[in-house]
């Protein structure tokens, strides 16, 4: 959600900003609507105020014995009483549509966010390791995922596209890969693990800025709460309506979860293999800190995520995207992309946004200051720590063997149980 009262002094600035995004002016728009919402609620507070004083001079007019005086004083606050209706409704009529407008705004990029129509104009700005020299032709981990168990055709029969059955020791690894995620945020990057729940209501889903822009790639249960599309929804939403304390440090919370995503927005897009499914897990990285700290803060999360692929020994780089690729809640991202060799491309493997008070805005997260009475709101930032599905992925292209077996990473051999190696089946 966007800040109101610098809408209403920078107009041409909020439009500059809006444009970057692909938007159309609307500033003028946001203003009038303001005006006619303020002038409505000057009118209603106005009537109620004069209604309050007519009543009360009613009472002292009868007192008096002043009968015509007060009869004129039950008058006018009848009519006082007829009239404020209308006003209400002008109030919450314009609230409501200045709401709906503003929630469907994008964030406002950073200034130093790139200029950009799609994600061609991305900017590389890093990137880590060496990608392996094969002495046999790679294959896509769609290719060498059936040996290995992983079941696209049972995951089709049972739920339809883009879902897949995994068995056995990839099964295992695809856990794995989880727990060491999960490990290493919480016990080297001082993430605070949680569970929460993947099932979460409106509320939740708006101040994280998934509604109403994306209702369409979510999935709805049929009493009205939302499958999670990132566990970025439950964990940020958990601090909604609340005044924390002065955040001397952030808040940092993990969580590895189920997410699910109706990809609507995607249709034709991966439809073959693991990459793109409709259920998937994610292990998820929010923090919650001072407006002055989101940087700094946004710079560390993306190393957190960074570190897991550097000790998988994953090749990859770190995009900057620009203000056409930018997701709608962001003010500025940077993906990490991962090497498929099989594929011969980077695809991307987490994504980690700083939204500065946009989302906190929406669901009025904020933090008083130390030795201050007022409040401010906080600034959130998300990204993934990683995608699991999309690991296993890459460590199978990239640690694939010429028979079709795929090597465990050494990180991940005290999660396998003595498993070094996923062995195709004869």
């Amino acid at each position: 959600m966007h800040d109101i009262a610098f809408i209403r002094a920078n107009p041409e600035a909020f439009d500059a900003a809006m444009k970057r995004r692909g938007a159309d002016p609307v500033a003028d728009r946001i203003v009038a609507l303001d005006a006619k919402k303020r002038e409505a609620q000057t009118r209603v507070q106005e009537a109620q105020s004069r209604r309050n004083e007519a009543s009360k001079a009613i009472g002292q007019a009868m007192g008096q014995g002043d009968k015509d005086r007060a009869e004129a004083l039950k008058a006018e606050v009848a009519e006082i009483k007829a009239g404020m209706p209308q006003w209400e409704e002008a109030e919450h009529a314009a609230d409501a549509e200045l709401e709906d407008l503003l929630a469907r705004l994008p964030n406002i990029p950073a200034d130093d966010v790139p200029e950009g129509a799609d994600e061609t104009e991305n900017v590389e700005v890093a990137s880590w390791g060496e990608k392996r020299n094969f002495d046999f032709e790679p294959k896509e981990h769609a290719d060498l995922g059936p040996a290995l168990g992983m079941d696209f055709e049972t995951g089709a029969k049972l739920s339809g596209a883009r879902f897949t059955f995994l068995r056995g020791d990839i099964a295992r690894l695809h856990r794995a890969l989880a727990q060491f995620m999960l490990d290493t945020q919480t016990r080297k990057h001082g993430y605070t693990e949680c569970n929460p729940p993947v099932l979460v209501n409106d509320a939740a889903m708006y101040g994280t800025d998934k509604l109403p822009k994306f209702a369409e790639d979510s999935f709805r249960t049929t009493d009205d709460r939302w499958l999670v599309p990132t566990s970025e929804v439950s964990l940020t939403a958990s601090v909604a309506d609340q005044i924390l304390g002065d955040l001397a440090e952030p808040v940092r919370l993990t969580a590895h979860t189920l997410c699910f995503r109706s990809e609507a927005g995607s249709a034709g897009r991966d439809t073959r293999g693991f990459i793109r499914q409709h259920q998937f897990e994610k292990v998820e990285l929010v923090s919650i800190c001072r407006p002055d700290d989101s940087a700094a803060e946004h710079e560390r999360m993306v190393r957190c995520a960074e570190h897991i692929l550097e000790a998988l020994h994953l090749p990859y780089r770190r995009v900057f995207l620009c203000t056409g690729d930018m997701g709608f809640g962001a003010r500025k991202t940077f993906d990490l992309e991962v090497w498929l060799p099989g594929q011969g491309a980077y695809r991307e493997i987490s994504s980690c946004s700083n939204t500065g008070d946009f989302q906190a805005r929406r669901m009025n997260a904020r933090y008083r200051p130390e030795g201050e009475k007022k409040t401010r709101f906080v600034h959130t930032l998300n990204g993934s720590g990683l995608a699991v599905g999309r690991t296993l992925v890459a460590v199978m292209e990239n640690y694939q063997n010429q028979d079709g077996s795929v090597t465990v990473p050494q990180c991940l051999a005290s999660y396998m149980g003595g498993v070094d190696k996923l062995e195709p089946a004869a």
